[in-house]
């Protein structure tokens, strides 16, 4: 029989952890205004929040976090900072995304607020400890619909580019999808995402583009998915439906769909079962040589 300490930080006493996490820090994406910016408010600037693991702790890694929040708010605790420090226990670097948002902000610019996001860390890997080809991207509800296009709509950087941050590519090297919005046609489209992203009267093929299961090609990453049957916000033919392109471009992906459970989980640490799904992804994350087996 296995048993699996779903959460063993909290059960140690902080002496004895090797080291103390560095404090977070903040970046902005643009230090001297984004892109589109229709103002000058915290929310037109995106940002990353830097949590590092102890350095004898960590294993070279890193993982951009896409809270969610329906593309009108952002779950930046439940979804970003928590999880982080989850990621931070496995070793891993983590790097919560803040990205603007609907109903003041549409397509395209959450998709270059994490592509930019994407190339900030690989472009600063070795000041951050990570290796430039061992950087994820991690999301959640709407943050998971935002990271699926991170994983299908990507470019390898333009060499002639006057900031040296654009030289470099924005593919993630692996993805995990929390209960993602997917689906921006059809049945099992979460229509408050979709309204927030695209606005009120999106065209047919608009709709079309920001369906990722659509756009899934041999070159998008390996892909970690969770859902739960009973998730009534974001049905789980959402991530059915991006697991099944991900099997037909020969992809390698993990899908797992718990019985019970809602929307907007997080880590679930108070659920026994759902909590561990932590557990799984850490599974894959040593399947894949992404932390030591």
């Amino acid at each position: 029989m296995r048993i699996h300490l779903l959460i063993p930080f909290l059960l140690l006493a902080p002496t004895a952890r090797a080291a103390p996490a560095r404090a977070p820090a903040i970046r902005l994406l643009w230090p001297a205004g984004a892109p589109g910016a229709l103002g000058t408010d915290d929310t037109d600037k995106p940002s990353l929040t830097v949590f590092l693991p102890p350095a004898g702790k960590a294993v070279g890694a890193g993982v951009v976090i896409c809270p969610g929040g329906a593309y009108t708010k952002l779950s930046m605790d439940h979804e970003g900072a928590k999880v982080a420090d989850w990621l931070n226990n496995q070793g891993i670097a983590a790097f919560v995304l803040r990205y603007r948002l609907g109903p003041r902000y549409h397509h395209p610019i959450e998709l270059h607020d994490v592509q930019r996001a994407i190339r900030a860390v690989r472009s600063d890997a070795n000041a951050y400890g990570v290796a430039p080809d061992r950087i994820g991207v991690l999301g959640f509800s709407a943050g998971g619909h935002l990271a699926s296009t991170a994983a299908t709509m990507f470019d390898d950087g333009d060499a002639k580019a006057g900031d040296p941050i654009d030289r470099v590519s924005c593919r993630p090297d692996f993805a995990v999808l929390c209960y993602p919005v997917i689906l921006m046609v059809g049945p099992g489209t979460h229509e408050g995402s979709r309204k927030n992203l695209l606005g009120d009267t999106p065209s047919a093929g608009l709709m079309e583009q920001l369906s990722s299961e659509r756009h899934v090609t041999a070159r998008t990453p390996p892909t970690f998915l969770f859902h739960t049957d009973q998730d009534k916000g974001v049905p789980a033919e959402n991530s059915v439906a991006f697991y099944l392109a991900l099997r037909q471009a020969h992809v390698p992906a993990e899908l797992h769909i718990y019985e019970r459970g809602g929307h907007g989980l997080g880590l679930a640490t108070l659920d026994p079962i759902l909590s561990t799904w932590t557990a799984r992804l850490s599974d894959w994350f040593r399947a894949r040589g992404i932390i030591p087996k």
